[in-house]
């Protein structure tokens, strides 16, 4: 498709006041950030982390997964990040892959919360976060990821949380859109997590993103004139070598905002079925979706312009 090259007046507005907030510190590379999480597991095939039944492609697009949900708040004056709200399975069995998820510039957690009950309902605990302030950059956004991480891990070690003995401190991803989807990829380059999956990620600190060993999944978005593909979400995903499992879906005629769910863009299943599959294959370690990422299934959906990988996985 033939991408517009023209800006409206309050994308570019937005895109500087983007600029003018972001300052230093949005770089690839440690940043700064805290080396406490624990390393991931290194299993990497019969693991024994499987959940739910044999997928198909209509679960995987389905507003639900097999699972029934819970939810609960976590303060706002909690340390390290804005609070949010932890999702888990219902009558978990075992111990837990562990997701966090952060919103973009400006965003409340509400901006990315669908992410929550859905990745849930496939057998995670997941946290959606806000953000200590609205402006925070991606390095800030990074560090309170990896912030939310530790606190589901002390809640899964405390005897008294709706979340005790679910968490599997060893398989941990996250997520994030815009400043947050740069903030993922930060937090991704101390390889300290199992998955990680930004969305239409934006960040101006450098492309250098050479360090990541984590299976990374970059959604963008081809008409996206805020985080534009050209110079944020194509070199970042070029950047990671090509000997670290990763994959690059371009959504077709997409704006800013494609890569994220539940904005009437008409994008769900798609996300859905790429998130999920993504989260299931590196943090359970299931070659069952193996399927929904490599091979022909999305070469073939019209709602995708771009899709690169380095299967198989």
């Amino acid at each position: 498709m033939k991408k517009n090259i023209f800006k409206k007046a309050c994308l570019s507005a937005f895109v500087i006041a983007f600029s003018l907030s972001a300052h230093s510190g949005g770089g690839g590379g440690d940043d700064g950030g805290s080396d406490q999480l624990p390393l991931p597991d290194s299993c990497n095939s019969n693991c024994g982390y499987e959940v739910g039944p044999n997928p198909t492609l209509s679960a995987l697009q389905a507003t639900q997964g097999p699972l029934s949900v819970s939810a609960s708040t976590v303060s706002s004056s909690v340390d390290g990040f804005g609070g949010g709200t932890i999702y888990y399975p219902n009558n978990a069995s075992q111990e837990l892959a562990t997701i966090a998820v952060a919103p973009g510039f400006t965003n409340t957690q509400s901006a990315i919360q669908w992410w929550g009950p859905l990745l849930a309902s496939h057998g995670y605990v997941v946290i959606t976060i806000d953000t200590n302030g609205r402006f925070d950059n991606p390095g800030s956004r990074s560090l309170q990821l990896d912030a939310a991480l530790s606190y589901l891990i002390s809640e899964g070690n405390r005897s008294s949380s709706d979340i005790s003995g679910l968490v599997d401190e060893n398989r941990l991803a996250t997520m994030g859109f815009s400043m947050g989807g740069g903030g993922t990829l930060i937090s991704a380059s101390r390889n300290r997590l199992s998955a990680a999956v930004p969305m239409a990620p934006w960040n101006t600190g450098g492309n250098d993103f050479d360090a990541i060993g984590v299976p990374t999944l970059i959604f963008a978005c081809e008409d996206d004139s805020t985080a534009r593909i050209n110079s944020h979400a194509s070199p970042f995903y070029n950047s990671i070598p090509s000997s670290t499992d990763k994959a690059y879906m371009e959504i077709n005629n997409g704006p800013h905002n494609c890569a994220n769910g539940n904005n009437g863009n008409g994008n769900d299943a798609l996300l859905s079925t790429y998130g999920v599959s993504w989260m299931k294959r590196f943090l359970d370690k299931d070659s069952r979706y193996d399927q929904f990422l490599c091979g022909p299934n999305h070469v073939a959906n019209s709602k995708i312009n771009e899709y690169r990988d380095t299967c198989n996985y």
